[in-house]
């Protein structure tokens, strides 16, 4: 299907953080509240991969993901600022370097959201994480040796896996 942009958008109704709409009888939405989403594959000097572990409402269940967040969302920031402060709040690591990787839509049928992969580097563990006010987070810090037998057992637990934690399990040693 080619880029239609004759026709206008139609804003249907306008959430709290979420915006529908649609355009030539196609539904979808927008997030309101932010310019941006940062996904972070952060790995220790040790080769171990920081991940995350949250409840998610609307797949009912734990979702094992990389640590991630909005982008603009408390304010003007840049990518690498909210990949550092995203991180920080999750996780509780502070990250020498912030180096983007590369950009992606996350359901190129429902939104019109892309994500920015970034990688971070020289990683410090300031306090145990956990999230910010309302958030639930589980910290897990997995050796890369280990982190298939990790996703198993989690999903053999009932767990959901994000792709985006399987792709940084094949990006790993591109970027060490």
């Amino acid at each position: 299907m080619s880029e239609n942009t004759e026709h206008p958008t139609n804003l249907e109704y306008k959430g709290r953080h979420l915006d529908f709409h649609s355009k030539l009888g196609w539904e979808y939405v927008s997030r309101s509240n932010c310019t941006g989403v940062v996904g972070i594959i952060a790995m220790t000097e040790d080769h171990q991969l920081v991940l995350v572990e949250q409840f998610r409402l609307p797949l009912s269940g734990r979702v094992l993901e990389l640590p991630a967040g909005l982008i603009g969302d408390r304010g003007d920031e840049t990518l690498e600022q909210a990949a550092h402060r995203e991180l920080l709040e999750e996780t509780g690591y502070e990250a020498d370097s912030i180096t983007p990787l590369f950009a992606g839509p996350t359901s190129a049928g429902l939104t019109d959201e892309v994500i920015q992969l970034v990688q971070a580097r020289g990683l410090v563990r300031n306090h145990p994480g956990g999230g910010v006010e309302g958030e639930s987070i589980t910290v897990h810090v997995v050796p890369v040796r280990s982190l298939g037998a990790f996703i198993t057992d989690f999903e053999q637990a009932g767990g959901l896996v994000d792709f985006k934690v399987r792709l940084a399990s094949h990006l790993i040693g591109d970027l060490s």
